[in-house]
């Protein structure tokens, strides 16, 4: 049975998790696919090779992805490389204390090169990134022109 985990589950958007896939096949070839829709429902994904080690584990912090959307060695490299499936969009969290971003982790058997690769599913797990931390209280601030936003931790 295979099984992906991201460790911490639920973090802060800038703090580095842990990505492992375990149960493959000794250097087996896989897919790992990282996706997410934002607040417009706007696909965002990455995708990255590689080949499982001799006990059957993937770890991007340790394994060099072979290709997709980067390669070599980048612990973070599915969640840094988040590109849209429609062009000119960007990834822009709007409702940063009330709702983190959802991301999908996926292994495939293979290389899988399609937008919805469905079929070689072999294991996934959710990963939430949040851009507040617990307590952070927002303040709006308007000033004449100025206008932004206060986080003032608890």
């Amino acid at each position: 049975m295979v099984e992906v985990t991201v460790t911490p589950q639920s973090s802060l958007a800038d703090r580095p998790v842990q990505i492992r896939v375990r149960g493959l096949s000794p250097s087996q070839l896989v897919t790992l696919r990282a996706w997410l829709k934002d607040e417009q429902g706007e696909c965002f994904q990455s995708r990255a090779f590689f080949r499982a080690d001799g006990a059957g584990e993937v770890d991007p912090g340790l394994h060099a992805a072979l290709g997709g959307s980067y390669t070599g060695v980048w612990p973070m490299g599915l969640l840094w490389f988040l590109q849209p499936d429609t062009l000119f969009r960007r990834l822009v969290k709007r409702d940063v204390a009330g709702s983190p971003f959802r991301v999908r982790l996926e292994v495939f058997d293979g290389l899988c090169l399609g937008v919805e690769p469905r079929e070689q599913l072999l294991g996934s797990c959710e990963a939430e990134r949040w851009y507040v931390g617990p307590g952070v209280q927002r303040v709006p601030i308007r000033e004449g022109r100025v206008r932004g936003a206060l986080f003032l931790p608890p």
